[in-house]
């Protein structure tokens, strides 16, 4: 299968630049995986396509301001802290990378500086601070890790509280993720309200959003690409209720990509296996999905494993068709995008 099969065309305009002002305002395309049937609707009618009983799996990983800029000398440096590797010492991604060497001291505040201790491949470096807070300077001085294709080209105060708050879900708790799980971003207290109502059983996992689920595939064989490892958390309590569901027969509605991996990844053959776990699980076309039957997710970049994913569960030519009507009516793509479900 070659990485061409899953490229697109997309108006730059159609690309979301800033969320809009009420979450569950967006669209969303309902997508009927074994009719082909495409229905135009809102998220906010998400609560009526779900039934008393079904099982709402959410991501409750939470975003850091991971993204800081520092200063070596005169020269400003972009960083993005991706993991904790030891109380005080991180893993980043810097540019540009040629500018941080080993033994570089880099200053992020008067009362913030790290030393590069260890060049890694592909612009990672090792950053050992003298305090162990980072997190703490991080959420005092850092941005919203956005995707590249949102502009910021100037942030204002208000500009980063918006994407501060908007660049997160609502039931967000674990710390850990360096990008939203964006499918849960349309989520508003009153939509969660409306679910719980009806009857709908709300589970959470957690998986640490990293580079793993936005990482370019650079092969021209899609099989050829390797994903990297990212954790995820599933506790006892929702495993046991997601196989009682499954017992039963109800269908499991996973919001977004990360909460497909992290649960196909946590199926052993016959039960889901609680813990803490790494997974490094590659979902394509030809993959045969055992625990998730519904997907709420956005609209996926060309060539993405995001893309190749959603493709395995609804078939790469419905997939391509949902697109091409996404386009044609003027859906918005993206992380601030809107969203589609499939049934």
């Amino acid at each position: 299968m070659w990485i061409s099969e899953f490229d697109y065309h997309l108006p730059p305009e159609l690309i979301a630049q800033r969320p809009l002002p009420r979450r569950d305002q967006s669209r969303m395309m309902v997508l009927y995986r074994h009719s082909g049937e495409i229905i135009h609707s809102h998220f906010s009618k998400f609560p009526h396509y779900l039934h008393k009983g079904d099982i709402l799996v959410l991501n409750t990983s939470k975003v850091i301001p991971a993204r800081v800029w520092g200063k070596k000398g005169n020269q400003t440096i972009e960083f993005l802290f991706l993991k904790q590797r030891s109380q005080n010492t991180w893993e980043v991604l810097c540019r540009p990378a040629k500018d941080a060497k080993e033994g570089d001291v880099i200053t992020f505040s008067p009362r913030f500086k790290g030393r590069v201790i260890r060049q890694e491949k592909e612009g990672k470096r090792l950053l050992r601070f003298s305090s162990k807070e980072v997190l703490s300077f991080l959420k005092k001085i850092g941005f919203p890790p956005l995707p590249p294709y949102i502009k910021r080209p100037h942030y204002s105060e208000e500009l980063r509280s918006l994407d501060l708050k908007r660049y997160q879900t609502v039931y967000a708790q674990e710390e850990g993720s360096i990008a939203a799980p964006t499918a849960g971003l349309h989520f508003s207290p009153q939509i969660l309200g409306q679910l719980q109502t009806k009857g709908i059983e709300i589970i959470p996992l957690s998986l640490d959003v990293g580079l793993a689920t936005f990482q370019p595939v650079r092969t021209e064989r899609v099989e050829d690409h390797q994903m990297g490892e990212e954790t995820y958390t599933l506790t006892k309590e929702s495993a046991q209720s997601i196989q009682k569901a499954k017992k039963e027969n109800l269908p499991v509605v996973a919001v977004g990509t990360t909460s497909v991996r992290a649960l196909e990844s946590s199926f052993n053959g016959k039960n889901l296996q609680p813990g803490t776990h790494s997974t490094d699980l590659f979902i394509y076309p030809g993959y045969r999905f055992k625990v998730v039957e519904r997907l709420l997710t956005n609209f996926h970049l060309p060539k993405s494993t995001l893309l190749m994913l959603v493709s395995a569960f609804a078939g790469v030519d419905l997939i391509k068709k949902a697109y091409r009507e996404a386009v044609e009516h003027k859906y918005r793509f993206y992380s601030y995008g809107d969203c589609m479900l499939i049934l």
